[in-house]
């Protein structure tokens, strides 16, 4: 039997393509290559699923076409979303411009958009692996053939919301590149993104498990490409957290690129820089009578005052009033401008998303439609579009999917009327 759509993809951009595409009459049928759909949308938020954010502007997305994330965000934006959310009965909750589900469970998220499509009777065929997409040509054959492991299957449109390669224990094994291919879309080189750095260093052992407030610029070949203020985490191999997070894409480029990166990092961000020495030298007057090795107690953690402090060639059983102001410079530019040399970064399986992918500027904004192949729609991390932490790739799969389903919609109800045509 014939689909009005066939959706590739049963992720956060495939089930609200699926349920925005029934709602406008279309017979839907999801093929997910995996046992259950959905399951990314589980590890969301640390499990609670960060639906979206109430702050949304350009800055919150990454692309090579700039202006694309925004004008999809734009034709299906926040408020829209929200009340979409109301409708399967998910209470959304504000935090501080972070929009979680009221039940705090990104399971229940889940539920929602899977009971709702069922309930519209969207077709779920899980661990379905397509193999081939043939676009319709002349004569006849005016629907696309899906090849799959399960068979074929025939529609009038077709979405695909494969993912990308990023979290590949969530089902995402960037399959759905060589299927854009295969219809003419040139892909962005895919690469890790919302994603730890791994340093150069042995002394990263001893930071383990330290958490500091700091300032990170991200440089490659001494020029700045990011810069981020937020929790930083050292791990034994390099550091992590939000602030690493938001710049770990442009390091993935840079690094690709064969530059030399570095991650300059400031931890003591809410000192005046220009007074650095001077309250140094004000401390030390104050703990003259204690070692270097508690110098900076109450001030940093004390693993990583101890590693700045022997970095900066201070014995750390020397008493603080004996420190001479060369040495307080010294330390003081390891406190505000250390330097991590970024060997890599961390790899598909502890990303959250991806930099890269299907070329956006051979995509209507406006529809999802692809501008190569008519009746193919492009939709959620699929594309070359990747958001900062705080919901924006949800939104954007969301928005995506959203204006996807409808478009597809659209387009088969007058297919189906000229198909009727012609019978008669």
């Amino acid at each position: 039997m014939k689909q009005d759509i066939l959706i590739i993809g049963g992720g956060a951009s495939g089930l609200a393509a699926a349920i925005l595409a029934a709602r406008n009459g279309a017979a839907v049928t999801i093929l997910e290559h995996t046992d259950r759909v959905g399951k990314k949308i589980l590890s969301t938020g640390n499990g609670r699923c960060n639906l979206t954010n109430l702050h949304m502007g350009p800055e919150c997305y990454r692309s090579e076409d700039p202006g694309f994330p925004m004008e999809v965000v734009n034709g299906f934006p926040v408020e829209e979303t929200l009340e979409f959310f109301r409708t399967l009965g998910i209470e959304p909750k504000d935090r501080n411009g972070y929009i979680y589900p009221g039940s705090d469970q990104a399971s229940s998220v889940l539920d929602g958009l899977r009971m709702e499509a069922e309930h519209l009777g969207v077709l779920l065929k899980t661990g379905c692996q397509v193999e081939r997409i043939q676009a319709p040509h002349g004569g006849e054959n005016r629907s696309f053939r899906v090849m799959t492991s399960q068979g074929s299957f025939e529609a009038r449109a077709v979405i695909l919301a494969a993912g990308s390669k990023a979290a590949p224990n969530t089902g995402s094994d960037g399959s759905g590149y060589e299927l854009a291919r295969q219809l003419g879309h040139s892909i962005i080189k895919p690469l890790p993104a919302l994603v730890q750095l791994r340093c150069q260093g042995k002394h990263y052992r001893q930071l383990a498990g330290v958490r500091t407030e700091a300032d990170i610029q991200l440089k490659a070949d001494g020029k700045r490409l990011a810069r981020d203020r937020g929790e930083l985490q050292l791990t034994d191999y390099g550091i992590s957290g939000i602030p690493v997070f938001q710049i770990s894409r442009f390091a993935a480029v840079a690094l690709d690129e064969g530059k030399r990166v570095e991650a300059e990092i400031d931890f003591l961000p809410s000192w005046p820089r220009g007074e650095t020495v001077e309250r140094l030298k004000k401390r030390a007057e104050l703990l003259s009578y204690r070692n270097c090795e508690d110098f900076l107690s109450g001030l940093l953690n004390k693993k990583l005052a101890q590693v700045l402090i022997k970095a900066a060639g201070i014995p750390l059983s020397r008493p603080a009033g004996e420190l001479k102001r060369r040495e307080l410079e010294e330390l003081g530019g390891y406190l505000r401008s250390y330097r991590a040399l970024v060997a890599s970064v961390n790899p598909f399986a502890n990303a959250q998303v991806c930099r890269g992918g299907i070329d956006t500027r051979q995509v209507d904004s406006g529809t999802m439609e692809s501008r190569l192949c008519p009746g193919l729609f492009l939709a959620g991390e699929i594309l070359d579009v990747d958001g900062i932490c705080g919901g924006y790739n949800l939104q954007f799969a969301w928005s995506s999917g959203a204006l996807a389903g409808r478009a597809a919609a659209d387009l088969t109800a007058g297919k189906k009327r000229r198909e009727r045509s012609r019978a008669r």
